[in-house]
């Protein structure tokens, strides 16, 4: 197939001190290599995955039974299973869909989870609940609601109509599964959620939906594996797109660019850039440093946001994501009124090549570092190559920040203190903090 392009002409590369970040590449390539041999960094050297596919293809046959997957998770859990269902199986978005449908709850909202208890028909669907601890408190409340719903309805039969994903030995999760015999996934040693939708967390509910999880894995692995391999070197390393990639990435955040927009002109892809801003933000929002990920959609955020991108702070770089060979779309009609004969002669397609490139060219002329992704199609094959790149790009952007890009301390304290605010037991120090908080004289004005 057609090689996928980064586009750099307009990127600032040498005006920031890119290549000066490159020096690193001979001690990052060394300790590349002794993560992944110490299985520190599985989303690149998938050595789960021989096993889940014979996994997956057991399953296939169990999970197909059900018109509706209700997959309750949060965060990593949710974002890429959102992004796969949005860009390869639309349909579910348009008029008449007839199934199979996928729910995600995503977040802590009574009315959305009242829906589902109320409408989706229990015994056809399959309840999905993933969390890697076994213990995310916004997924678990789900769970043991959405439960006891099940066994009214299900009766005792409810443990067949779910499924989990989560740590492979501890955890809550795990233990129901023991205690309740319910199917079970693993989320593999050290794949954090952000990193996870090339495992069961995001292929599990691809292959409900039908879509060519496979792809997905092959177009990673293409990218992938030259960095999973024990060659691995400074000059090798260099020649890495990811790579190229971080020391930009890099480059900006010293040189004050500290926003970064995700803007994706391939409007069915749009939420891999809310699963970008995860991964970017959580990985490298530490100690200080970072840039702030902002998804955007083409042509619909020219119309909101773009005035601030274009005219606001020179603060903000952009990743481009295109892709020439989108569907055509509908030819416009012969009779149109003369202020838009432009049109003749043209179809609705081309309006969002033409819209990309009056976007990318207005951001070029008005400072705005930019690199163009161009994707030679949008199957899942090219999918599966950008998350590859965006995860690997993610690693070596932090490591030249000099910050851990795999763990994610700081969102820890607000989850204690709402524990602590719902009475949970061992948090003397939190739920001090919650109470002086709470004592505080709150300055108030109502509008």
């Amino acid at each position: 197939m057609a090689a996928n392009i980064l586009d750099w002409t307009d990127s600032w590369f040498e005006k920031i001190d890119s290549e000066a970040k490159s020096d690193s590449a001979g001690s990052l390539a060394a300790r590349f290599c002794g993560e992944v041999s110490d299985g520190k960094l599985p989303f690149c050297s998938m050595p789960y995955m021989a096993e889940l596919l014979h996994e997956l293809d057991g399953l296939e046959g169990y999970v197909k039974q059900f018109d509706h997957m209700l997959l309750l998770g949060i965060g990593g859990s949710a974002l890429g299973a959102r992004a796969l269902q949005k860009a390869f199986f639309p349909q579910q978005d348009q008029p008449c869909h007839e199934g199979p449908w996928l729910w995600i709850g995503d977040n802590v909202c009574s009315k959305t989870l009242d829906s589902y208890l109320e409408k989706l028909p229990l015994e056809k669907t399959l309840v999905v609940v993933i969390s890697k601890s076994g213990g995310t408190i916004e997924t678990i409340s789900q769970y043991l609601i959405v439960r006891e719903k099940m066994k009214e309805v299900l009766g005792d039969s409810w443990n067949k109509n779910t499924f989990f994903i989560t740590d492979k030995k501890n955890g809550f999760l795990r233990e129901q599964a023991d205690e309740l015999s319910i199917r079970t996934l693993e989320v593999p040693d050290n794949l954090g959620g952000r990193y996870s939708i090339l495992s069961a967390v995001g292929l599990l509910p691809a292959m409900f939906l039908g879509i060519d999880y496979r792809l997905l894995v092959e177009g990673a692995s293409a990218v992938l594996s030259p960095l999973a391999s024990a060659d691995l070197n400074a000059d090798s390393l260099s020649n890495h797109p990811s790579f190229k990639l971080a020391c930009w990435g890099a480059a900006l955040m010293d040189s004050g660019y500290n926003e970064l927009i995700f803007f994706s002109y391939v409007p069915q892809w749009a939420c891999f850039g809310q699963w970008f801003a995860q991964l970017w933000a959580e990985s490298l929002g530490k100690e200080g440093k970072g840039s702030q990920p902002i998804p955007a959609t083409g042509a619909t955020d020219q119309h909101s946001v773009n005035q601030m991108f274009l005219d606001g702070p020179r603060n903000k770089a952009c990743l481009f994501l295109t892709c020439p060979s989108l569907p055509i779309g509908c030819p416009f009609p012969n009779e149109i009124p003369n202020k838009f004969s432009y049109l003749k002669g043209k179809t609705f397609g081309e309006l969002i090549h033409a819209e990309g490139l009056g976007t990318k060219m207005a951001l070029s002329a008005n400072s705005v570092p930019l690199v163009e992704m161009k994707m030679t199609d949008d199957s899942e094959e090219t999918a599966g190559r950008l998350m590859g790149l965006l995860m690997a790009a993610t690693i070596f952007t932090g490591w030249l920040m000099d910050i851990n890009p795999i763990d994610q301390p700081a969102v820890e304290m607000g989850k204690l203190l709402a524990k602590a605010r719902l009475g949970a037991s061992g948090l003397d120090s939190e739920k001090k903090s919650l109470d002086d908080f709470l004592a505080t004289n709150r300055e108030e004005q109502g509008f």
